[in-house]
């Protein structure tokens, strides 16, 4: 069994990646463009290879989520591409109003890397599932899907959790395959 890994990043660290995805956002709103970052203006950490998922909500509605699965440029570039990405590229949603942007509420996911599960069958799978815990990357015949940790808050069981993925990632919900590769991973949430 993995061990759970405590917060990595310090409250001041959390504070400067909201700022950071809010300036980002502003920024977009005046510029129409991805804001530049200076990595030499923030902390060492900060500057790693990360992947993030930025979410933003509007009275508790979904308003625009994107992200990265896997680390593929510094955190603070990832965070600003994706909150850039998530006001104004989401498909799902027209992009956001600089009337909108006092009201927005912004949640990072920092993820942790991905790994493999390994299962016999989809019982075997749901129960190998951690609720709340758990972020899926769910991959076959050239479909793909993720939910984040925080989707267990409305598909709060693995059984609704597999089906309503299999759906995100354009297949029947009662799919099977022995080629299905579902990958596990966990994040840090901000706030």
């Amino acid at each position: 069994m993995e061990h759970f890994i405590l917060d990595k990043y310090s409250k001041d660290e959390r504070q400067i990646l909201l700022k950071l995805a809010a300036d980002s956002i502003s920024y977009g709103l005046t510029q129409h463009k991805i804001m530049a970052v200076n990595l030499e203006e923030y902390p060492a950490k900060l500057q790693k290879q990360g992947a993030c998922f930025v979410t933003l909500q509007m009275n508790k509605q979904l308003r625009g989520c994107i992200g990265s699965l896997k680390a593929h440029q510094p955190l603070v570039q990832d965070i600003v591409h994706n909150a850039y990405a998530a006001a104004f590229s989401d498909p799902r949603f027209r992009p956001l109003r600089d009337t909108e942007f006092p009201e927005l509420e912004i949640h990072l996911s920092i993820l942790n890397p991905s790994a493999p599960m390994h299962f016999g069958s989809e019982t075997d799978l749901i129960q190998q599932l951690r609720p709340g815990i758990d972020g899926l990357i769910l991959t076959d015949q050239g479909h793909r899907g993720t939910f984040l940790p925080s989707v267990w808050e409305s598909l709060p069981t693995p059984e609704l959790f597999i089906s309503h993925l299999k759906l995100k990632a354009g297949l029947p919900q009662d799919y099977w395959s022995d080629t299905l590769l579902i990958e596990r991973y966990t994040v840090e949430a901000i706030p």
